[in-house]
């Protein structure tokens, strides 16, 4: 079983109105957000995002011409409290693993800090041993 989830990152024109087309387009797909992340580079934006059903979802999104690209990310639940990215973040330096970027989403139960990490598979298994409920993308 994987263990990771699947993100989608669409690259997009750092311009006024770019974000609402890319939306109509995730709109007009029937992708469904689950979380997500935007940033900006060089000229232009990344849109990262978690998505139900990532690869019916990137077929579809490919058949538009978009610039996207699949990453495999680490989700670890955390508790709703002073210190809960502490405990994540504690786990993975202790276990010298590398964070790279992340981003959060409030969980209708608890909150999921979603992770790209430079050993994702060591990573889970630090969480596990830590004893830290690993977020799969059938959770979601």
């Amino acid at each position: 079983m994987n263990d990771m989830i699947t993100q989608l990152s669409i690259f997009v024109n750092n311009e006024p109105g770019s974000l609402a087309n890319m939306a109509k387009v995730l709109k007009e797909c029937n992708v469904n957000l689950k979380a997500f992340n935007i940033s900006e580079s060089s000229g232009f934006g990344v849109f990262r995002a978690i998505v139900d059903n990532p690869d019916e979802a990137y077929d579809r999104l490919m058949s538009k011409n978009l610039i996207i690209k699949k990453t495999e990310l680490v989700a670890v639940s955390v508790a709703d409290v002073p210190g809960g990215l502490f405990s994540a973040a504690n786990v993975l330096g202790e276990s010298d693993i590398n964070i790279e970027y992340g981003y959060a989403h409030e969980g209708s139960d608890e909150p999921i800090i979603f992770l790209r990490v430079d050993d994702p598979e060591s990573a889970i298994k630090a969480f596990k041993d830590a004893k830290m409920k690993v977020i799969t993308e059938k959770d979601l």
